[in-house]
């Protein structure tokens, strides 16, 4: 039950008919696992912790550069050679400090990966290591916990939601499971700052409609953004009916 404090902290939530106070003290009682906490990770953290996610399990094995000031609004200049998970709970239990926040100052591999997956009601994909996506997906789809990635790079994004949960959508390794030897990053090719925002932004607001079961998603839908032209395109994703991940789900 909220106090009275919650109440006007979620109001702005509460005021909404899809959310209201049952949905609100659904945020509440719910558990996300952000993967990176790099020029996505940022975003997500934020809206997450400030629309009241329970608790927050955040995970990144790196540690503040000056390099990630450009885009990483997680992190400040006071913090650099901090761990990023340690920088990040710092800022979030500023932002709300009634949220609960688990720190993994390490790289999630494994069992023990697959552990943490199984904890959260949503993953949440911020990394920027295409080895690394496909093994957060295979462990997203054993667990059949609800998966949202994004990326960006230079000044394009892309988002996308994989349910996990249905033996008829798609997902990450059927769209991108081919593709192990094209792999770019940031550090390589650059990106315009505010793009990471907007997708990061984006996918908190795909993981509050999970939690919240609200609206449409982007289940089978990737989406792109081509900050230069300013444009949006969708494509429809199918499920590869020869996935070595989830043909078998």
């Amino acid at each position: 039950m909220m106090n009275d404090t919650q109440l006007l902290r979620y109001s702005r939530h509460i005021l909404l008919p899809e959310i209201g106070v049952a949905g609100q003290q659904q945020l509440l009682d719910s558990q996300v696992l952000i993967i990176g906490l790099g020029g996505l990770g940022s975003p997500v953290a934020m809206y997450l912790a400030s629309s009241g996610v329970g608790h927050l399990r955040i995970c990144d094995d790196d540690n503040v550069d000056i390099s990630n000031l450009q885009r990483q609004i997680l992190h400040n200049s006071q913090q650099l050679g901090q761990s990023k998970v340690n920088s990040a709970r710092q800022h979030l239990l500023g932002l709300n400090p009634e949220v609960q926040i688990t720190c993994f100052e390490q790289r999630l591999t494994g069992e023990r990966l697959r552990a943490e997956v199984a904890k959260a009601d949503v993953v949440v994909d911020c990394t920027d290591n295409l080895a690394g996506r496909l093994e957060i997906n295979a462990a997203a789809v054993a667990t059949r916990t609800p998966l949202v990635m994004g990326a960006a790079i230079r000044m394009e994004g892309q988002i996308s939601v994989f349910s996990n949960r249905s033996s008829t959508t798609p997902c990450y390794h059927c769209l991108y499971g081919q593709a192990r030897d094209i792999q770019e990053t940031c550090t390589q090719s650059g990106v315009l700052s505010p793009l990471v925002g907007v997708i990061g932004s984006m996918q908190a607001l795909e993981t509050l409609k999970l939690l919240l079961n609200v609206g449409e998603n982007l289940v089978g839908k990737l989406l792109i953004f081509d900050a230069f032209r300013m444009e949006w395109q969708t494509i429809r994703l199918k499920k590869h009916p020869k996935c070595a991940v989830c043909a078998s789900q």
